[in-house]
């Protein structure tokens, strides 16, 4: 596992202001961040066999304080998906939520559907990306999958690790990838094995009473280890949700492409009406203290971080991401705009000019290279003057020698 002195600055930063949460409920035990005002419906992030909740921490911060509420959670250890649906309800149950939006990615896209389609009155809409509708292909690959309660921990990490691609990459999905990997080290044997029987057990998403208008399928071009054609199901069960296409990206696009991501989901929430409250998180508290403070139902109270992620232009389908007013427009198999998106004012697709938590980060580290390369170059400067002297020490004595 990565400590913390050799994680991200920026996740360095959210652990020290987001706590996160661990409650029992009968037999299962639940770890999560729960940040934003508890007055807003949550964006439950659900992640796949390789995740834990840490991995949606950029999610968090750039959300919540647009006034935005996210719950990032693990994957309880259920072994089949009533057991799962369940669980699940128990849960949100707890922590005194009644509807929820889910975000979820590979097996947490499916887990997703699947609470969906068995507790329908609870789920408001579903962002999926990267995931599938049946679980046939993953159980005709693992054969051993009786047996996987038996498999060393080892060789279960390494059987999830070989689905991840280890090839040349762009520096931010090679970054991605070996935080999530730091991540699955931190998996017992029996939370991976959990994962691996909900990923392989055979089952299969039903019909949902959800609207496809209120669902949006955020996929990524390049490598995945989702199959294309598993991707390509999703998109014709949901012929009429939104796509949101990002070129690269791979497996974890909610850490390679942050801003991109983070901007989808807004768009998504605000299309499905949900209303920030961006005025509880600015300003003073209620007991007089600068700054905001978030109450939970435990009496706990979380500092909200000051700033928000920036986040970057984009584009709904294919297209290259440009500007976040036409992202709010939908597009049909075609490629036809439809002008029916979010009654929203043409600019109330732009965010609040924030300086980003990354960015701060980034000032600093920049700062800290401009000190370097000053003293680089005063020493550089330096050994010059040091060489020039001794040459014209050289010079003088070998002229001496001459006039010897």
């Amino acid at each position: 596992m990565k400590g913390l002195s050799s994680a991200p600055g920026d996740y360095v930063f959210f652990k020290s202001q987001v706590p996160l949460h661990k409650i029992s409920i009968g037999s299962k035990q639940w770890r999560y961040y729960d940040f934003g005002p508890k007055s807003v419906p949550p964006l439950i992030c659900l992640p796949g066999i390789a995740g834990t909740a840490d991995v949606y921490y950029k999610q968090i911060m750039s959300l919540s304080v647009k006034g935005y509420r996210v719950i990032s959670l693990d994957l309880p250890r259920v072994w089949n998906h009533l057991e799962w649906v369940h669980a699940f309800e128990k849960f949100i149950d707890t922590i005194n939520v009644h509807h929820v939006h889910l975000y979820g990615t590979s097996l947490g896209g499916f887990l997703a559907q699947i609470f969906a389609q068995h507790r329908p009155r609870r789920v408001k809409s579903l962002v999926l990306s990267n995931t599938f509708l049946d679980t046939e292909k993953f159980s005709a690959s693992m054969p051993w999958s009786p047996v996987v309660g038996w498999t060393p921990s080892f060789l279960l990490k390494r059987y999830i690790l070989t689905g991840i691609h280890d090839g040349p990459q762009e520096p931010f999905i090679a970054d991605s990838v070996d935080f999530v990997v730091g991540q699955v080290e931190t998996l017992s044997r029996d939370d991976l094995s959990s994962r691996l029987t909900l990923n392989a057990a055979p089952a299969s998403v039903g019909p949902l009473l959800l609207s496809d208008s209120l669902v949006t399928i955020m996929d990524t071009n390049d490598y995945c280890a989702i199959p294309q054609y598993l991707k390509d199901q999703v998109t014709e069960r949901y012929p009429g949700a939104r796509r949101a296409i990002m070129k690269s990206g791979g497996d974890f696009p909610f850490l390679s492409r942050p801003d991109e991501v983070n901007l989808y989901l807004q768009l998504h929430l605000r299309r499905v009406g949900v209303e920030a409250k961006q005025d509880q998180i600015s300003g003073a508290s209620n007991d007089g203290n600068a700054g905001s403070l978030y109450d939970d139902k435990h009496g706990k109270r979380e500092e909200d971080p000051q700033e928000g992620q920036g986040s970057s232009g984009s584009h709904f389908e294919s297209q290259e991401p440009q500007s976040s007013n036409s992202a709010e427009k939908s597009h049909d198999t075609n490629g036809n705009q439809n002008e029916d998106g979010p009654s929203v004012d043409q600019g109330s697709c732009d965010l609040p000019e924030t300086c980003s938590l990354g960015e701060q980060f980034l000032s600093i580290i920049s700062m800290n290279q401009m000190a370097l390369a000053v003293i680089t170059l005063f020493v550089h400067a330096s050994s010059s003057i040091l060489l020039m002297i001794q040459l014209n020490l050289g010079v003088s004595c070998t002229a001496n020698t001459f006039k010897a």
